[in-house]
């Protein structure tokens, strides 16, 4: 080959190899400065635009901020529960054999009303003691007053007149003991004779109440450490309501609590505190605030756990729509509308917007959240907000997750 070309095709292959390299200018928008300082600092995205048809398919919609006066309230668990001076076991002074129980399940029942009847051979061994303790006591008399009488005349001796008198008083000891026993048994003294012993003994409710619990049946033996049923006074239902420690400063006697049924959360019943526990509940490190149940009580049981919520004072903030407003990362934020775009090809791929198709802009403000009443929730937005300007009310966990999966290119 001729020297003279060698050097003209080098110098070609060098343009072509230049002409395909990319080439950047100053104002193309994508410098190396630029793709570093993006990769470098992933800042969140903040606005997100969609289409019409996106706003529309979605069900986006916008409100106001608006000024509310909501009640504060503190939600807390608890119990239901019958204090003890309202709680009984029925028992029996005695043991015995049951004859007859006058009782069934949920019945209610009033103090002194008769709930069984007990038998035992003792019932009768104590009246029998009682008939014959009065021909006793009358020996024991005539036999001190003669002592007493020898004693004066110096012909008795002295022994046997402190022996008359330790016997009389033992006896008429015994005598008031059974009569108390008698009474106990609810056998009156006056009535017990030779043709009128009582072989049972009736047990009767100590209090008024419903009848939660039997412990026997006919024929069983009871005694005093047996309960023969158990009684509730359910008219004296209380709540105790577990409070965390940070609710505990809001919380004072007098306030009304709205509580339901955990298993049945369709009706709502109340309740008003009127004490504040002092200490920590070992397992959930929580505080007791005693409650009592006021108003409708039907349905109600001992031991039944419930939701509550304590209704604190009105609050006047600005507030939005619960459904307005999202978390991300342990915040919460909401959106307003920044602007509505003309169309631009290079907005949105043909595959997501149709030609000539305007497009609308969302920011994501973070807000700090209030009480929340009546489907609303007070918020304090960490930078100004515009009066005038356009929440999402409805879709805005649509806009937080699309901001999401695009990584802060939201077109």
């Amino acid at each position: 080959m001729n020297t003279f070309f060698k050097p003209v095709i080098v110098f070609a292959l060098l343009t072509l190899l230049n002409s395909c390299a990319p080439r950047h200018s100053e104002n193309d928008g994508h410098t190396h400065e630029e793709v570093v300082s993006r990769e470098e600092s992933p800042e969140e995205a903040r606005v997100a635009t969609l289409t019409e048809a996106q706003v529309k398919a979605v069900g986006i919609t916008l409100g106001a901020i608006e000024e509310k006066d909501l009640t504060a309230a503190v939600k807390a668990n608890g119990i239901l529960r019958v204090p003890n001076l309202n709680k009984a076991h029925i028992t029996s002074l005695y043991g015995g054999v049951i004859q007859s129980l006058k009782i069934e399940m949920g019945d209610y029942v009033r103090k002194g009303q008769p709930i069984a009847t007990l038998a035992h051979p003792q019932f009768i061994q104590l009246q029998e003691e009682y008939i014959t303790i009065d021909s006793r006591i009358t020996l024991a008399e005539q036999e001190f007053q003669r002592q007493t009488e020898l004693n004066e005349g110096h012909a008795g001796a002295k022994k046997n007149l402190q022996i008359a008198t330790s016997e009389i008083n033992t006896l008429r000891t015994r005598k008031a003991s059974l009569q108390k026993q008698l009474r106990m048994m609810g056998i009156n003294p006056a009535t017990v004779n030779n043709s009128g012993l009582q072989s049972t003994l009736t047990v009767t409710s100590p209090i008024n109440g419903t009848v939660s619990n039997i412990f026997t049946q006919i024929g069983s033996y009871v005694d005093v450490s047996s309960p023969v049923a158990e009684i509730v006074d359910n008219s004296a239902l209380h709540l105790d309501l577990q409070v965390f420690e940070r609710d505990l400063p809001k919380i004072k006697v007098g306030q009304t609590i709205h509580f339901m049924i955990t298993n049945n959360p369709a009706d709502t019943y109340t309740a008003r505190v009127y004490s504040i526990g002092s200490t920590f509940e070992n397992a959930s490190k929580t505080i007791a605030v005693h409650s009592t149940v006021i108003g409708r009580k039907a349905g109600l049981i001992d031991g039944m756990n419930i939701t509550g919520t304590v209704s604190l004072s009105k609050v006047r903030s600005m507030a939005v729509p619960d459904a307005a407003i999202t978390e991300a990362g342990g915040r919460y934020y909401i959106f307003i509308q920044t602007q509505q775009n003309e169309p631009h090809d290079h907005d949105h791929p043909a595959e997501e917007k149709a030609a000539g198709e305007q497009t609308l802009s969302f920011e994501k403000i973070e807000v700090i959240k209030g009480v929340s009443d009546m489907g609303y929730t007070a918020i304090t937005p960490v930078q100004d907000i515009s009066p005038s300007a356009g929440i999402v009310t409805r879709g805005a966990f649509f806009i937080n997750a699309k901001l999401s999966n695009t990584g802060g290119h939201s077109h």
